[in-house]
This record gives structure tokens, C-alpha cells and sequence, in this order.
């Protein structure tokens, strides 16, 4: 009898990851997962800052419509830009979607909101005449479904059922993205190591003017407009069956590979992981830069409410999650999706041009009015010299038309700089 007992209170096996899919399937959709977080860092400059707000609400005073926000933020000649970034990028972001829209759309609508909330970030803070600049990696989690938005070498990986690891961000570092380099120099940059006396090069590939070795970031008001702030987006959907999110600044990941990083913390609880992270890196390298690491589980909830799961077998369960094996995907999908393993991708674009980038999905039922800027969200009468999305120019001005969506003198000025065809502001060498 003892032992009959004994046997009624072991914890149910483990779920197949195709019942889990086959549950969410039939159900027409998953209860929302449970997020746990941790972060850890540590300074060496004091230009590392993160985001976390887990409590964002799509729909003011609803409840079922949250959503939750990570993001690092590495900066570089200073702390303001990545302050400024913290500070303010979200709302940028925001203040591009739609209003009044249901989760499918908000969620379609997302990529080119984070655009246009990059470049609006990098317009104002450039207004301050500050010369700081700064990484970003912005990470909106709704449900299962993850976007990540970033400029720079701040890095996310996703690690998932059986291990599954993908890398959701592309580096912008002009040292190793040839397609980056090539996008530079056709803009009009010149990219080159540092010429010392006597002509010995040294170093890391960097862009001329400013020195700057990132082909894209936020502010760096002091080189060439070709240094973009137009983001990597990349968007997927999990299974039910959860997954872990590391979010680090280059400090980590100049120490640790993806795989690396993602063994050194796998079956422990999120803030104890981001810790062993942080001092894995610091193990294998030293404190040669800041050093910051953001870890998120996305957790299903009946990993949470089954009564019959202790915390031991809880976290045994959820190391499930996180066995050995790799996989990385980059690359655009073409408007279609495409799944590996537990994972949905249902967006990725990387392009650096605006018309690519703004011009498409814009089916939406929600749409702007005709004359709101895309980027700066400003409502503007179409006779102060605007451009509009059928090419109309009301000011004599030497734009040629385009096909996107509507976009102010001040940001239409903006798009061009960064395309190489004028510059908005002098440059200086630093």
C-alpha cells in the first residue's frame, strides 16, 4: 500500500514537444507563459545600461493586452546616448503603432514601428550636439512571440527545446560583415584600420570620418550619416513549450561564443544565470570591457501551476529546455515563415534602406493619416514642403519622389544622408 502511495505522487513525464504544438493547435491558441529574469554586469567604463519592463500594456488598463521589454544598451564616447536610448527608444518605438488594433496586427505592425523608432531615437538625440553614440538591442516579448530589434555588436540568442540555439541579431561590426562594409563605402564612407606613422596599419576595421568600427548605432553625431541607426529585426514564435533569452552587451560575447554562453547557464534559475554568464566571461577574458548580460524564461504556465511539481523537478523540467545543439539562421525570409524545430520565424530584414524597410506591410486596417511622418509622427498640411507617398512635392526641392510612406522634410533629409545621396550635417574626424 505504501508504495502504491508512494507511486501516485511521482510528477507526470515530460510532454513530446509535438503533443505541446498539437495542444496549442487544437486549442486555437496557448495560455500566456510566465517570464523570470535576471541581469548582471559588470563596469569597467560605466557606458553598459539595460531595460527591463516586464509590465507594458498594449492597451491602456487591459491587462490581457501585456507585454514585456529587455534591452542593453552599449555605449561608446561617453554614457548619454545609451541614457537616452534607455530612456527614451521605447517610446519612440510605441508612438509608431497604430492605435486601437487587435494582437495580430500590433504584432504585424511591430518590425517597422521599431524602425522607425530607431531612427526617431537617432534624430533627437543628434539634436543635443552630443557625440556619443550606442548599441541596441531591444527585445518586445507578447505572448510566445519574440521581436528583436538591434544596431550594433550587443548580441541576442534564443536557446530552446532541445537545445536549439539561435542567434537573433546580426553584428554590425565593419571588421566582420562584408555586406556592411560594401553598404559604406558605396554611401560614401571610406573603411580602414588606423594608419600609424610610418604606415603600419593596426587594429580593427573602422569607418572614416569618426573612427567609429559599428556600421550602425544610435547618435555618434560625429561621423558619417552612413552610420544608420535602421535596425536588424528579426521576429519569431515559440512553441508553448517555452524558451531562455540571453541579451548581452560585447563584453560577453568578445569572451564567450553563443554556445558558450548558453552552456554556462543552462538548468539554473534566470538571475543566478545571468550571473554565471557575466562571470564565465570575465573567467575566460578578464574585465577588458563592460561586461552585461540579461537573461529571460519565457516559461509555459503549467510548468508553473502543476501542483504535483516540487521546485527541484520544476527546474529539472525546465532544463529540458536547454540541451546541446546549434542553430543559427540569418537571413531575409521573404514574407514567408519558416520553422525549426520549436521555433516559428515569422519576420527577419536586415536591409539599411528605408524605402525597403517603411514601404511594406502597410495592409493594416489601422492606417496613418496621409500626412503624418512615418519616423517622427508629427502631423503636418500638405503645402509646408513635404513629400508625400505619391511622390508630390509641394516646395520646389530637389528630392526625387519615392514609393514609401509619407516622411517630412527634416526626416526625408535624413533617409537621403544615410543613403549617401546628401549630407544633413557636417562631419569631423575625432
Amino acid at each position: 500500500m505504501a508504495t502504491a502511495a508512494r507511486e501516485t505522487r511521482l510528477p507526470p513525464p515530460p510532454l513530446p514537444l509535438a503533443t505541446l504544438i498539437g495542444r496549442e493547435l487544437r486549442a486555437g491558441g496557448s495560455e500566456r507563459p510566465a517570464l523570470r529574469y535576471g541581469h548582471a554586469g559588470f563596469a569597467k567604463r560605466g557606458e553598459d545600461y539595460f531595460l527591463v519592463k516586464p509590465d507594458c500594456l498594449r492597451v491602456p488598463g487591459d491587462p490581457s493586452s501585456s507585454f514585456s521589454v529587455f534591452a542593453v544598451f552599449d555605449g561608446h564616447n561617453g554614457v548619454s546616448a545609451a541614457v537616452y536610448s534607455k530612456e527614451h527608444l521605447l517610446e519612440h518605438v510605441m508612438s509608431a503603432l497604430p492605435p486601437d488594433i487587435g494582437r495580430d496586427d500590433w504584432l504585424q505592425a511591430l518590425p517597422r514601428a521599431l524602425v522607425a523608432g530607431f531612427v526617431k531615437a537617432d534624430i533627437d538625440f543628434q539634436r543635443k550636439g552630443e557625440v556619443s553614440g550606442t548599441t541596441a538591442t531591444l527585445v518586445v516579448i507578447h505572448g510566445f512571440t519574440v521581436t528583436v530589434a538591434s544596431v550594433g555588436d550587443s548580441r541576442c540568442i534564443l536557446d530552446t527545446q532541445g537545445g536549439e540555439l539561435q542567434l537573433l541579431t546580426v553584428d554590425h561590426r565593419l571588421e566582420e560583415n562584408a555586406e556592411e562594409r560594401e553598404r559604406v563605402t558605396a554611401s560614401g564612407g571610406e573603411v580602414g584600420r588606423l594608419n600609424l606613422f610610418g604606415g603600419q596599419e593596426v587594429g580593427p576595421l573602422r569607418c572614416w570620418p569618426g573612427g567609429l568600427c559599428l556600421s550602425r548605432s544610435i547618435g555618434d553625431m560625429d561621423v558619417g550619416e552612413f552610420i544608420v541607426p535602421i535596425p536588424h529585426v528579426k521576429q519569431v514564435k515559440l512553441s508553448n513549450a517555452g524558451g531562455r533569452l540571453i541579451i548581452a552587451s560585447d563584453g560577453i560575447w568578445d569572451a564567450l561564443s553563443n554556445e558558450a554562453a548558453a552552456k554556462a547557464c543552462r538548468g539554473l534559475p534566470a538571475e543566478l544565470a545571468a550571473k554565471l554568464v557575466v562571470k564565465q566571461a570575465l573567467k575566460t577574458s578578464g574585465l577588458k570591457d563592460d561586461t552585461t548580460c540579461v537573461v529571460v524564461d519565457i516559461i509555459p504556465s503549467d510548468h508553473l501551476t502543476s501542483p504535483q511539481l516540487s521546485p527541484k523537478k520544476n527546474q529539472n523540467k525546465l532544463k529540458s529546455l536547454f540541451r546541446r545543439r546549434s542553430h543559427s539562421s540569418v537571413g531575409k525570409l521573404g514574407g514567408k515563415s519558416a520553422s525549426f524545430g520549436s521555433v516559428e520565424e515569422l519576420f527577419e530584414e536586415g536591409s539599411a534602406m528605408l524605402e525597403e524597410r517603411l514601404g511594406r506591410n502597410l495592409s493594416l486596417k489601422a492606417a496613418s493619416p496621409p500626412f503624418r511622418c512615418a519616423i517622427c509622427q508629427v502631423d503636418q498640411e500638405p503645402f509646408e514642403g513635404l513629400m508625400t507617398d505619391n511622390g508630390g512635392d509641394y516646395c520646389s526641392s530637389p528630392y526625387v519622389p519615392w514609393g514609401g510612406p509619407h516622411l517630412c522634410l527634416e526626416c526625408r533629409k535624413k533617409k537621403d544622408a544615410m543613403e549617401g545621396k546628401r549630407s544633413s550635417r557636417s562631419t569631423a574626424c575625432r
